[in-house]
């Protein structure tokens, strides 16, 4: 192995080619016989690559050790017709959110009704707490959740478009309702819940996320969960303005991380 090259380096070109491929962490773990904890920490460049897992790894993402190894390394290189047919077969998993409005505003029911009469929940609060539904259930089953967008912004994640998915709640559906109250002599935007969140519409696992949640953040003040909020991996690595993207989700560690994930016996 080519000694002039970081763990880190090489860690971020097994994450880039594995992207690139289309591949998740758990499916490209599974296909080399390791597990995912161990491959995430091989992406962060935390732990070292032996001769034998490297070579499966080629073998999975298709591509030579030489070229890989190269300090020209690009990942431009690996634009072959092998990729290029992945990146066509729709059986391959696209990481791109894509917002479902219909799930988010019933998500936002489902959180709105739950924490009903709490003086808390502010729309701070409930940003968050839809920014950690999201980006906990990607984590752990690597699909999205309501598709939403996030972007870091100076007082934590907020989801894109989010005022005039509301505003088309309180105007055309009459689901929910904006008030503004005083709340510790601070001016607080809350909103109330006018109809029930359709459960036929939730997995029992999407409830499963929400209800963790809701029972782990409802009684935080705004100042609290942003302030956690901007300590988990996804908002702490991205640019300020730009988008979260979800894939960071899966490099989270305790108390952030919410899958456990088995000890490494390598």
């Amino acid at each position: 192995m080519n000694q002039n090259i970081s763990q880190q380096e090489l860690g971020q070109r097994i994450s880039a080619l594995r992207q690139f491929k289309g591949l998740s962490q758990a499916e490209l773990a599974n296909q080399i016989e390791l597990s995912r904890s161990s491959l995430a920490q091989i992406e962060l460049g935390n732990r070292k690559l032996n001769v034998t897992e490297l070579q499966r790894i080629s073998h999975v993402l298709g591509f030579s050790l030489d070229n890989f190894l190269s300090q020209n390394f690009s990942i431009e290189e690996f634009s072959n017709e092998e990729f290029k047919d992945h990146a066509k077969d729709d059986s391959y998993r696209i990481s791109e959110p894509t917002l479902n409005i219909d799930k988010f505003s019933n998500i936002l029911l489902y959180i709105l009704e739950r924490c009903a009469g709490k003086p808390n929940l502010g729309e701070t609060l409930v940003y968050k707490m839809l920014y950690f539904s999201d980006f906990n259930y990607y984590e752990l089953y690597e699909e999205h959740l309501t598709g939403a967008k996030y972007y870091k912004l100076p007082y934590g994640p907020v989801p894109h478009n989010v005022q005039s998915i509301i505003n088309k709640m309180i105007s055309e559906d009459k689901s929910i309702k904006r008030i503004k109250t005083d709340y510790h002599n601070y001016k607080q935007t809350r909103y109330i819940p006018l109809k029930k969140a359709n459960l036929q519409e939730l997995k029992a696992s999407e409830t499963e996320i929400l209800d963790h949640v809701i029972e782990q953040f409802s009684d935080w003040s705004a100042r609290a969960i942003s302030e956690y909020s901007h300590k988990d991996i996804p908002w702490l690595v991205s640019k300020e303005g730009e988008e979260i993207n979800y894939e960071l989700a899966l490099y989270r560690e305790a108390p952030f991380s919410v899958r456990n994930y088995d000890e490494d016996n390598d």
